[in-house]
């Protein structure tokens, strides 16, 4: 069905504009774990309102390839949903940050195809919006495959740069915006527009390439903003406003995000796009080897005497966590603790993981209540007066060199003060660096203790100690 007068238009618009309205409600819900669930619940509610209006305001000629598509998608949501780990959520984000701008550009693309075939008049913005719709989804396209391998180890995680990239990249940007503008002031020429499109899936390779794994958290919230803003620009395509105003939120949503991982990190985005954050790290001294500074390692039965009797303990998770799939131990070392009157909190750095939020993710999987996860700012002043603070897989958030060291590669970036417990203790499976590429000086100090070995097969033993009565 399609236009019915101005009583049906309102009735689409005002469709529309509570669809937007249950969008920004749930990402302000989103904000914080307690409602977090429920911002998505309003969230898909938004999106399913958005879907109908949509469907009941277009002319479709058949609604059998739309019900297929709904029952593919939805079955392959379902079954990626229940079977994915936590390990790979980041993987799964990154894809999906993927899918949302290829889906775009190819939408945007059959809007060209139907001007190149005549059966619709060139219209300049409309122009100008399917190539930058078509630009901006294809980078992120291939940009976030490139993103999903670094995380998946399928491509290496260094920074890889080739030679004269920055050259290279920066002539390719510039004629794919000639080439654009070309194309929205000429005549229909679909062997261009192909090579506009394959010049813009280079780029998102070459963009997202030198990137090192430590960044990643800040590459998959751009990402998801460029899938927005591609999202967008598609919506301007086919005049819909519902789709504008929904990728506007994402594109929004995803720079602010982005801007929140930077001011983490202590640095601009500048920085992480293009000052090859590892090669840096390898440059500068990567301090003392290890094997001329002592480390102190703890058994788990010393471990479970350090936390049995201690009045306060703060858990700091990292991507060891994750990793070995201890949330679940975590929470039950916590409630022995409680059991004993034990202060228990949870330090949350907001780059600790590989995605933004990955550590609440996991601890909320765990049914940790939420008033025991501290923010960074809020917890810090309180490790000086903590008996033991519990490192689970983290590194470079908790790296003293941050604070002091102007060689080191993390200098400046706001980091969770561990070191200034009573006593550390460390679950981690070797000395191995983290995504920085160099030595913790946490795990040298005095009153740092390193319980090596899997997270979950460490906390399990120092819960087994706890139950025997230590």
């Amino acid at each position: 069905m399609n236009g019915g007068g101005v009583l049906y238009d309102t009735i689409v618009a005002l469709a529309y504009l509570l669809a937007a309205s249950l969008f920004i409600l749930g990402l302000k819900r989103l904000s914080s774990p307690r409602t977090a669930r429920h911002g998505n619940l309003l969230g898909a509610l938004g999106m399913l309102v958005a879907i109908i209006t949509t469907l009941l305001n277009r002319e479709i000629v058949s609604f059998t390839w739309i019900i297929v598509g709904i029952v593919l998608g939805g079955g392959v949501g379902f079954v990626l949903a229940r079977t994915v780990k936590m390990t790979a959520m980041p993987q799964m984000v990154a894809l999906l940050n993927g899918f949302g701008g290829g889906a775009s550009a190819r939408v945007a693309g059959d809007g060209y195809l139907r001007y190149a075939a005549g059966t619709t008049e060139p219209v300049p913005d409309v122009q100008t919006t399917i190539m930058l719709s078509v630009i901006i989804g294809a980078i992120t396209f291939s940009g976030s495959l490139i993103a999903f391998g670094k995380l998946q180890e399928i491509v290496s995680g260094k920074v890889v740069i080739l030679p004269a990239q920055k050259y290279w990249a920066g002539l390719l940007f510039a004629g794919m915006l000639a080439l654009a503008g070309w194309l929205v002031v000429s005549a229909a020429d679909m062997n261009l527009f192909l090579v506009l499109t394959g010049a813009a899936l280079v780029m998102g390779v070459l963009f997202v390439m030198p990137i090192g794994g430590a960044d990643m958290p800040v590459v998959i919230s751009l990402l998801n903003s460029y899938s927005g803003l591609a999202a967008s620009m598609t919506g301007f395509v086919l005049g819909n406003n519902g789709l504008i105003i929904s990728g506007a939120l994402v594109g929004a949503a995803g720079l602010i995000l982005t801007k929140i991982m930077c001011d983490a990190m202590n640095r601009s985005l500048t920085n992480v796009l293009f000052g090859a954050f590892a090669s840096r790290a390898a440059a500068g001294p990567a301090g003392t080897a290890v094997e001329d500074r002592p480390v102190r390692s703890v058994a788990p039965q010393d471990a479970a005497l350090l936390l049995g009797y201690a009045r306060s303990v703060i858990f700091v998770p990292g991507y060891g966590l994750a990793v070995s799939q201890a949330q679940h131990q975590v929470r039950e070392l916590a409630e022995l603790l409680e059991a004993r009157d034990v202060e228990v909190k949870y330090a949350v750095h907001p780059v600790a993981g590989r995605m933004p939020g990955h550590m609440n993710v996991l601890l909320a999987e765990a049914n940790v209540p939420y008033p025991q996860l501290i923010e960074m700012e809020a917890i810090n002043p309180e490790f000086e007066h903590t008996d033991v603070a519990v490192v689970i897989g983290a590194n470079d958030v908790v790296n003293p060199a941050a604070r002091h060291d102007r060689n080191s590669p993390i200098y400046g970036m706001p980091i969770l003060d561990v070191d200034k417990a009573k006593t550390v203790i460390v679950l981690k499976r070797s000395m191995n660096p983290g995504f920085a590429g160099i030595e913790n000086e946490l795990f040298f100090n005095e009153s740092t203790r390193m319980l090596f070995g899997d997270a979950k097969k460490s906390l399990l033993a120092v819960i087994q100690e706890l139950k025997s009565g230590v």
